[in-house]
């Protein structure tokens, strides 16, 4: 989710060679509600610790439903993002990576996390035992959550859920690891803390040098940090945080706080439910500042280039100093992260007569500074029917222009509440567990079961929404629920994009004070107007192409040329394990490294890429793609 999405050429599309992930199944379930919850969890993981120990596939296997389990795991047991299915490809998996030594506890620190007999659907349509687990490795320790439903009476893992979070020796320095801060003495040589900053910033010799200064650069600088590994982040804006700062006016996220928490800095306890776009950007700039991350603005990539032997890079950078000197660096990193979204370049469609437009704007939707105040009577075309499409002739309805919306497929629409009332409910919201807690149960449901729960969970929303639904198919506005009607966030996973979260603009739709044109491809740019595939027309003084962006792996290319980008692997869209591809983790091009997505993400996953990163740096990855 977002504040921003395009519409692509269709409401079903998924990234090329993206799988699309069926729908899973769930146990039947269980009637025992006097179970001793805690007692069988404590019994099953000592037995499944046993069974892994002694290697055993047919000891593994037993403790598992026999097709309708699974095993998901974050560099757990292996440095990939990775699920299994069925008994015995779960005891194959855990087989193949018993150097690993993993081992589970049960995690009764609170009582959030402790054993329970509980719903494990998300729905209470299932019920079952759920429990939080501590997980310890041979190189390092995680967390984890498992479920246990019944089989014939007897009680058996149904998911696992692991996932690593620190290493061994290399722990992050905070609470009781905290540095002191100071160094006494009578050294007439030291530094202060503000002269300390000021040089590592400027002489930096990083480790790992980060494309963008977005929640995706950022979160990942900040885990680096913590890992101590030398980390630069450039951007081609001034200030950090002008990638929010710089877009339409009326920009506000429309994920809620509770979802959007940035790790170890989250935000307020005042802050606004959905922030502002400006309040972003400056929270931005004081998120480097207090996490000390070394940041250097107006600075352009000039070159780059990869040397296979030395397994390092080599990279001009120009950069305008605060003092309006212009230098340029020649940097030797081992690591380039592209943080610049998890779209690439912007999807701006050539279309014949563009050139000819006389009109007084025609752009994409990320140069919309929004719409001119004062313009009643002209005419505006928005080309696009997501969140950016809808914002922006929201925008343009205000100021007082003819607005038409041009819808060439269908969105998945969901209202803000229903987000925040249904969706999110109970997880992040108000009286929710802690966020890496809430992070822990979301991202431990494998992606099969997650799109059945989305069927349910898109039904509820659907029915909270139907009079807003109802009247934007009265209205000639066209809808779909996704793939296999799984809602919004399936969509995001897939495509990254192809929903509005409705905040105000469908009502106006409703009205009529936002016009649809539905179904129809653009033809040709007129003078003053559109022309359709129908042969019909509009007048148009303004036209925004709200059309989204592309792969990640086009914006490779554009920066780092055919060498790079024919190395990598595709990027967003999910493998065949139900899996994000190639985001995150190795991309196919050693020392290079693909991250984005929206804050969630990138709080969850930028601790991921991190601890990849670091294990390369230390020896314990392969940065080819073999681990140790």
């Amino acid at each position: 989710m977002g504040a921003h999405s395009g519409q692509g050429p269709s409401s079903h599309r998924v990234e090329p060679g993206s799988v699309n992930v069926p729908l899973g199944e769930y146990p039947a379930s269980s009637t025992s509600s006097d179970v001793d919850a805690g007692r069988v969890s404590r019994d099953l993981v000592s037995q499944l610790n046993g069974a892994i120990s002694q290697g055993s596939h047919d000891q593994i296997a037993r403790l598992f439903l026999d097709q309708k389990s699974y095993w998901r795991d974050h560099l757990g047991l292996t440095w990939d993002l990775r699920t299994q299915k069925g008994s015995d490809a779960i005891a194959r998996f855990v087989e193949d990576n018993k150097s690993a030594q993993l081992k589970l506890e049960i995690d009764a620190s609170s009582a959030y996390k402790a054993p329970k007999y509980s719903p494990i659907d998300a729905f209470g349509d299932v019920h079952g035992i759920l429990s939080y687990v501590t997980v310890e490795t041979a190189i390092g320790r995680g967390r984890g959550v498992v479920t246990f439903a019944e089989d014939n009476g007897q009680w058996k893992f149904f998911t696992v859920f692991t996932a690593l979070e620190e290493l061994k020796g290399h722990e992050e320095p905070t609470n009781r690891r905290r540095t002191k801060g100071v160094q006494h003495g009578g050294d007439p040589t030291r530094k202060n803390w503000k002269e300390k900053r000021e040089a590592e910033t400027e002489n930096i010799d990083p480790k790992v040098l980060i494309l963008g200064a977005g929640q995706g650069g950022l979160t990942t600088a900040a885990r680096l940090k913590m890992l101590q590994v030398p980390a630069l982040i450039i951007d081609t804006n001034a200030r950090v945080g002008d990638n929010w700062r710089k877009r339409y006016r009326q920009l506000v996220l429309h994920d809620p706080v509770w979802y959007d928490h940035m790790p170890y800095i989250p935000f307020p306890p005042h802050w606004p439910v959905f922030t502002p776009k400006d309040k972003l950007a400056d929270f931005f700039e004081s998120y480097v500042q207090h996490l000390e991350l070394n940041v250097w603005t107006s600075t352009t990539l000039k070159s780059s280039s990869w040397d296979e032997t030395k397994q390092q890079w080599t990279v001009v950078v120009e950069r305008r100093k605060p003092d309006g000197t212009t230098e340029t660096r020649t940097l030797h990193p081992n690591h380039i992260v592209q943080a610049t979204g998890h779209s690439g370049k912007k999807n701006f469609p050539a279309v014949e007569g563009m050139d000819k437009f006389a009109g007084d704007r025609l752009c994409h939707s990320s140069e919309f500074t929004g719409a001119k105040s004062n313009s009643k009577g002209k005419k505006a075309v928005v080309v696009g029917s997501c969140n950016s499409g809808h914002d922006i002739a929201q925008d343009f309805y205000e100021k007082g222009y003819d607005i038409t919306m041009v819808q060439r497929s269908t969105t998945c629409v969901i209202s803000s509440e229903s987000i925040t009332d249904i969706g999110l409910k109970g997880l992040y919201d108000e009286d929710g567990p802690p966020t890496e807690d809430a992070d822990l149960a979301l991202h431990s449901i494998p992606s099969e079961l997650f799109k059945s729960q989305q069927v349910k969970l898109t039904r509820v929303q659907n029915e909270n929404d139907k009079a807003l639904l109802d009247g934007l198919r009265s209205a000639g506005f066209g809808l779909d629920m996704g793939d296999r009607s799984t809602g919004l966030l399936t969509k995001y996973y897939q495509r990254g994009g192809g929903y509005y979260i409705d905040v105000g603009a469908s009502q106006l739709i409703i009205d009529g004070k936002i016009r649809i044109k539905q179904g129809q491809e653009i033809t040709r740019i007129l003078p003053h107007g559109i022309e359709f595939a129908d042969g019909s027309s509009l007048d148009a003084d303004e036209i925004i192409f709200a059309t989204g962006y592309q792969n990640m792996r086009t914006q490779a290319r554009i920066t780092f040329g055919d060498e790079v980008a024919d190395r990598v692997n595709d990027v967003w869209g999910l493998n065949e394990e139900g899996e994000f591809r190639t985001m995150w983790q190795r991309s196919g091009h050693p020392g290079f490294w693909f991250m984005g997505g929206n804050l969630a993400l990138s709080r969850y996953y930028s601790r991921v890429l991190a601890l990849l990163i670091k294990g390369v740096e230390i020896g314990l990855v392969e940065p080819k793609g073999k681990e140790k």
